[in-house]
């Protein structure tokens, strides 16, 4: 159960419900966004960006996918692979092959590309201080520079995101299946 409770559309300041009408198309986050609610500046500044950049579509949205769920799976963040999973699945990629994603250099589903967004977002997570020019040498390959900083953007804040989630213990919401997080 939730450590705070969540706010609904109806509490928001009339401005920003237009922002949460359009954020319920993004996905059934209501439970984070209404956390985020308690601030005003958090939910309309988080949001507004995400759908900013969602409708800008600069990174395509597998190798986008492919990085939430990594992260979160390297976090443990259940509410965030719950939620992320299926958008996953929408880009070609099982439920048993996002389960295993940290798996990545044998994986079946995921080609080389997939793979090195895999070991991006890992090294994002876990070795952001220690990473070396060569892993970018190999993202400019295939990537623009606008679409490694958003790479490198939604992959970090998808960590800020498993923290608040997970810190709160944010009830996923109604309709949204469970896939557990740990390893």
């Amino acid at each position: 159960m939730s450590r705070i409770t969540i706010k609904t559309r109806e509490e928001l300041p009339d401005a920003l419900k237009p922002l949460w009408d359009t954020m319920t198309t993004y996905g059934a986050f209501e439970n984070q966004a209404g956390a985020m609610a308690h601030r005003p500046p958090i939910f309309k500044n988080i949001w507004a960006m995400l759908i900013d950049l969602s409708g800008e579509a600069v990174l395509p949205k597998r190798y986008l996918e492919l990085c939430v769920v990594t992260v979160s799976l390297l976090n443990r963040c259940t509410y965030c692979v719950s939620h992320h999973t299926p958008m996953l699945a929408v880009q070609g990629i099982s439920e048993d092959g996002a389960a295993r994603l940290l798996d990545y250099k044998d994986h079946p589903e995921l080609d080389d590309v997939d793979k090195l967004v895999v070991e991006y977002a890992i090294a994002v997570t876990n070795n952001w201080n220690r990473t070396r020019d060569e892993i970018f040498e190999r993202l400019k390959v295939h990537f623009t520079e606008p679409q490694i900083v958003e790479m490198t953007w939604r992959t970090a804040l998808c960590g800020a995101f498993n923290r608040f989630n997970d810190i709160l213990q944010l009830d996923i919401e109604d309709g949204v299946a469970v896939r557990e997080a740990a390893q």
